[in-house]
């Protein structure tokens, strides 16, 4: 499978993905189940990747995907500047433990300084 549905239809899956990276690149980390952390990893670093190439091209396709301008300034100025000299692997997981209500796998994703 290319993707994980996380028991979501399509529209409500991209709208729960895109402001759980939009989030990720605000705070630096953020406590979630592991599910929805391997979904939103690929994208994460993706989203690096762009502001690692510069330009008005890349700065748009983070625009067009992220929910706040004040993250994407933040992306291509701080964040890419910053992984510069690593060629991948900007995020990482840390499991925490099952959740108490309903048992769910939880960890934290964060950036990698």
């Amino acid at each position: 499978m290319a993707y994980q549905k996380l028991n979501r239809k399509s529209g409500p899956r991209r709208a729960l993905l895109r402001s759980q990276v939009t989030a990720l690149l605000k705070n630096g980390r953020i406590k979630t189940t592991a599910a929805k952390a391997r979904a939103i990893q690929p994208i994460a670093e993706q989203m690096i990747t762009l502001s690692k190439q510069g330009g008005l091209h890349a700065r748009r396709q983070a625009l067009a995907y992220l929910y706040d301008e004040t993250v994407v300034k933040d992306l291509f100025e701080k964040i890419g500047p910053k992984c510069e000299v690593r060629n991948g692997g900007y995020t990482r997981i840390i499991p925490l433990g099952p959740r108490r209500g309903d048992s769910a796998p939880m960890v934290i994703i964060e950036l990698i300084d």
